[in-house]
Parts: C-alpha cells; sequence; structure tokens
C-alpha cells in the first residue's frame, strides 16, 4: 500500500493530466462544439476501465467513457490490446452516447503491462447519418449513421487508413470531422505520454496500486455522504414532449429511488416500452445520467472517481426506453436530458431542504446549418443555450446557466457565431418572469434571436415545451422552453424539436425555460422582489400578481402599503 502523501501527489498528477488533454483537444480541434462549447468529456482510467481523473464538459460523458472502456476490453479482449494502439467506438449499445459523440481510447503500457486507458469523446460533425447535422425522427439504428464497433485507428503506431478513408467517403463535413478526430487521438495520446512519465518517476506497481486507493476513497467519500441523507424510497413521474415521431403523444419516465446507509437504488423499470423514435437510452447513457445525478447530492464538491458510483444501483429493463438494444433508434437521447430531473423530482419527496425545484430542463440546442455564400463550403455551428436552474431552500435559482447535464459546457460566443456562420445575433438576455414565483425564486432563461443572412437549416433540439418544471414547497412553475419561427410576422409560429429552412432576412428565436420555484412567493423578502423588478427578472405585472408586491416603476422601492393589501387580499 502506498503512503497517503504518494496518493494524493500521484491523483493530483493524474487530474492535471486529464485538464492537460482537454487543453490539447481545445487546441487542435475544428470545430466549435469542441473548442468553445466544450462538447467532450475527457478521461484516465485505471487498466480495468474505472475512471480516476477527468476534464468534464459534458459531466456524463464520463459515466459513458467507462462504460465504453470496458466494453471494448470485452470486445476485443485484453490481449489483442498494444502500445500505440488508438481505438474508435460509436456503436451507441456500447459507447452510452448516440453515434456521433464517438469515443476514443488508448491503452497505456509501462513495464511491460497495461497501467491505463486514455479516453476522449466528441461529438463529430457527419458520420452520414441519414439527415444533416441532426437527425430528429429516426426509427432505426441504420439511419443514424455509421457505425465502429471498437475499430483499431491505429494499431501499434501504424494508422489504419482505411477507417480513415471510409470516414472520409462517407461524410458530408470530411475535413471537420477527420480533424476533430485526430485531435482526440492528440488528446490520447497526451494523456499516454503524461502517464507513462507518472509511471516511470513512481513505478508502475505504484501507479497502479494509487489508482486503486483513489478509488477506494472515492467510494467512502460516497457512502459517508448516503449516512447524512434521509432514507426511504420514493418516486416520481415526467413526461418527454414526443419520441420524435408521434407528435401529439409524451412519454413517460417513472423512477423509483431508495437511499439506505449502504446504497442508492434508481429503478427505472416502470418507465414505458421502448419508443418509436429516437430517444431511446442504451444503458450506459442511463448509467451515466443517473451517476451524475448521484454524484451532485453526494459528492458535489470532489473530482470524480469510479469509485463514488460503487454505492449506486441502477436498475433497467432491456429492452425498454431506458436500456436499448438492437436496433432500437438512439439518436437524440434527449430522455438523459429529463432523467436527472426525474431523479430529483423523486428526492425531493424526502429530502426538499437538499435539492432544487426542476431547471429548464434542456439544452436548448438550435444547429444551424448551411452552404457559405461566400466559399461555397457547408457550415454547421451549434448553439446550445443557458436555462433557469430551479430554487431551492437556500436561495434562488440561477439565472441563465447550461443545463446541469453539461455543467463543464459553454455557448458559442456571439463573435465566434457571427464570424463562422453567415448569422447576425439580433439580441441576446435573459427571459423575464421565466423563473417560477416562490419564496426562493428559480432562475430565469434566455432570449436568443439568428438573423439568417444567406439560405440556411435551423434544426431545433429543444425538449420540455409540453410540461413546465416542476416547483417545490408551494412555489410556482418555472415557464417552459418554446421557440419562434419567424417572429413578428404573420407566419410566426412557436415550435419544439423541428427541422426548419430559412431565407436570407428570415429570423427564429431562442426562448429557453426558467427553473421552478421554491416555497410560497408570497413569503419572498419585498425588496428582493424590487430588485429583481430593477434587474430586469420580473416585471411590475408580475411583481404584483404573483408576489403581492407594488413596485415603483422609476424608483425601483416597495410600495408597503399597496404591497400589504395585495398579500392580505390573496
Amino acid at each position: 500500500m502506498n503512503d497517503s502523501i504518494t496518493v494524493e501527489v500521484i491523483r493530483h498528477g493524474l487530474l492535471a493530466s486529464a485538464h492537460e488533454m482537454a487543453r490539447n483537444l481545445c487546441r487542435t480541434a475544428y470545430n466549435t462544439i469542441v473548442y468553445e462549447i466544450h462538447d467532450y468529456g475527457v478521461g484516465l482510467h485505471d487498466p480495468e476501465g474505472n475512471v480516476v481523473a477527468d476534464a468534464p464538459g459534458i459531466a456524463s460523458f464520463t459515466g459513458a467513457n467507462d462504460f465504453g472502456v470496458k466494453k471494448t476490453m470485452e470486445f476485443l479482449g485484453r490481449d489483442s490490446l498494444h502500445e500505440g494502439d488508438v481505438i474508435l467506438l460509436n456503436y451507441p449499445y456500447w459507447s452510452g452516447a448516440h453515434t456521433l459523440d464517438a469515443l476514443v481510447l488508448a491503452p497505456i503500457f509501462a513495464e511491460g503491462q497495461l497501467i491505463s486507458f486514455a479516453s476522449c469523446r466528441v461529438h463529430l460533425l457527419d458520420l452520414k447519418q441519414k439527415d444533416p447535422g441532426y437527425v430528429l425522427d429516426s426509427t432505426d439504428m441504420a439511419q443514424e449513421g455509421i457505425f465502429f464497433p471498437a475499430v483499431k485507428i491505429y494499431s501499434q503506431g501504424t494508422v489504419n487508413q482505411d477507417i480513415f478513408n471510409i470516414i472520409r467517403f462517407n461524410s458530408r463535413m470530411p475535413e471537420r470531422t477527420l480533424g476533430d478526430l485526430q485531435a482526440q487521438v492528440s488528446a490520447c495520446q497526451t494523456g499516454e505520454r503524461l502517464v507513462k512519465g507518472m509511471a516511470r518517476k513512481y513505478g508502475a506497481e505504484t501507479l497502479i496500486d494509487a489508482m486503486k486507493e483513489i478509488n477506494d476513497h472515492g467510494e467512502r467519500l460516497s457512502l459517508a455522504a448516503l449516512a447524512k441523507l434521509p432514507k426511504g424510497t420514493w418516486s416520481a413521474v415526467d413526461f418527454v414532449d414526443s419520441d420524435g415521431i408521434d407528435k401529439d403523444e409524451m412519454v413517460k419516465l417513472e423512477v423509483t429511488v431508495t437511499v439506505t446507509d449502504e446504497k442508492m437504488v434508481v429503478d427505472w423499470s416502470k418507465t414505458d416500452q421502448s419508443a418509436r423514435g429516437p430517444i431511446n437510452l442504451p444503458r450506459g447513457r442511463t448509467l451515466a445520467v443517473t451517476m451524475l445525478t448521484f454524484k451532485f447530492l453526494t459528492t458535489p464538491n470532489s473530482p470524480v472517481t469510479a469509485g463514488n458510483f460503487r454505492p449506486l444501483e441502477v436498475i433497467t429493463r432491456p429492452g425498454s426506453l431506458m436500456e436499448a438494444v438492437p436496433p432500437m433508434p438512439t439518436f437524440t437521447q434527449w430522455t438523459g436530458l429529463l432523467a436527472p430531473e426525474v431523479i430529483t423530482k423523486a428526492l425531493a419527496k424526502g429530502m426538499s431542504e437538499l435539492v432544487p425545484a426542476c431547471s429548464g430542463g434542456d439544452v436548448c440546442d438550435i444547429m444551424t446549418l448551411g452552404l457559405d455564400p461566400g466559399t461555397g463550403m457547408p457550415w454547421l455551428e451549434a448553439i446550445n443555450d443557458a436555462v433557469g436552474f430551479g430554487g431551492n431552500a437556500d436561495g434562488d435559482g440561477e439565472d441563465g446557466i447550461m443545463h446541469v447535464s453539461e455543467p463543464g459546457c459553454r455557448n458559442n460566443p456571439i463573435e465566434v457565431l457571427e464570424t463562422k456562420a453567415p448569422l447576425l445575433i439580433e439580441s441576446y438576455g435573459y427571459r423575464p418572469d421565466s423563473g417560477g414565483p416562490g419564496k426562493h425564486r428559480g432562475g430565469v432563461g434566455v432570449e436568443r434571436t439568428y438573423h439568417f443572412l444567406a439560405p440556411s437549416a435551423a434544426i431545433v433540439i429543444n425538449y420540455k415545451t409540453k410540461t413546465r418544471p416542476w416547483a417545490m414547497e408551494g412555489g410556482e412553475p418555472g415557464v417552459s422552453n418554446t421557440v419562434i419561427l419567424h417572429p413578428g410576422t404573420v407566419r410566426e409560429e412557436h415550435v419544439g424539436a423541428s427541422y426548419n429552412h430559412f431565407e436570407a432576412g428570415e429570423k427564429i428565436t431562442n426562448l429557453t425555460g426558467g427553473g421552478g420555484g421554491w416555497g410560497d412567493p408570497f413569503d419572498r423578502d419585498p425588496s428582493q422582489v424590487a430588485a429583481d423588478v430593477q434587474s430586469g427578472l420580473v416585471s411590475l405585472e408580475k411583481a404584483a400578481s404573483d408576489y403581492g408586491v407594488v413596485v415603483d416603476p422609476l424608483a425601483f422601492t416597495v410600495d408597503d402599503a399597496a404591497s400589504r393589501v395585495l398579500r392580505k387580499r390573496s
């Protein structure tokens, strides 16, 4: 057993190595989806595939990478792995993500033995899925692109040009897709170099033993946190807008959560059977999003280790919405964004002081694409927008922040978008009155209007447009996500997930959801309501109707007498 100081030095060395992998990825990636939005997950794993350090962008990628590394070992066999190998995996049922969220991993050897894995997952732009950009309505896996079931793109240091040629001749955007793939390879090779350096310094066995102790410590932290939580069993239900095919039919998610001193059991077996459309989750993805919720409840302030999740048991049913099997379509996987909120909704019944109300519930992505009128080349930009977080026992929800599923991500800056694409961002700011009223207000969402300067397409990848973000302890729900096509014209239309075409001069507005409120709105301090009005987060009308507070429109002071009348009358 290593001494604690050595283990701690190695732990920080592994974390620093993972972050250097991410920095190298961002320096070499071709697409803003990677280097601006941080749509990636980077990790280092022990010889069994268990993560010991990560640099998260999309947090749920961490658990999915673990799942993918282990599936790779099962499929190829440990004896087939050699120094210099780099492997590509995007088969959803093994990788734990959709086709375009491709996982690249590299085994790391020292002193003649396998000591670690480096992993890097990013969103690639195109792998011959049936529609450019994104698929919203696939009914079969064969419509979702080319699958690579753990294939070696480098074998003992030699490039497998056949694989790269297959991608090159089957991608609508080959240069940018291959550029990002090679950036993933570079990130993994960075991890390999740094971990080998640590093995030379401390010895391979010392490094492997330290990884084991890091994960054992992660387990102890989670068990200590579980011991302090209320115990019991609670259930909750929420609904996905649709499966992308039957647009009028919402799809039910139901979860039962049991908390004991030794474990948390999250049971998805009552969730709806498989959907016709692509919202089904491979088990690896279900595990990952469930792990995300467990992490923020138990050990939110420590880095991720696989040991953190040993006390977590996840129950799914093969062939169901939460455990897709071939040939079930899995492309959008937006079920995975709602899943953490549903778990939280169940936990709120037993520990309302510890969890927040629902957030805006989505990443609210509008993906824009077309042909650049200057170059004639295809362009594609994704724009994840922020939502409001739910209020909680300790205070208001955060305003305009990335959804809980992607805490390491950022939105795409206006200056970048207008440089990279024929777009003009006409307006961008907070969405007033979108946060749910409460003693502790739900955070507000944002509003962004896109003005197209050339014929373009806009893929709306927004869900949670039919149900409102739920509140807690007497609060009020937040306002749902919506997208407005052709705002301010006779053609104005509110939509959710959809594929839309625009001519030059036409516009689209993304309105993201606010978080649910926590507690009775009439218990909110009137001075806080006045401050919200002054900040433009709450209107004068809503201050009066939702909070019973009359605010002077010029001085932003509270009219105490008039407010007492309103609060008494209600």
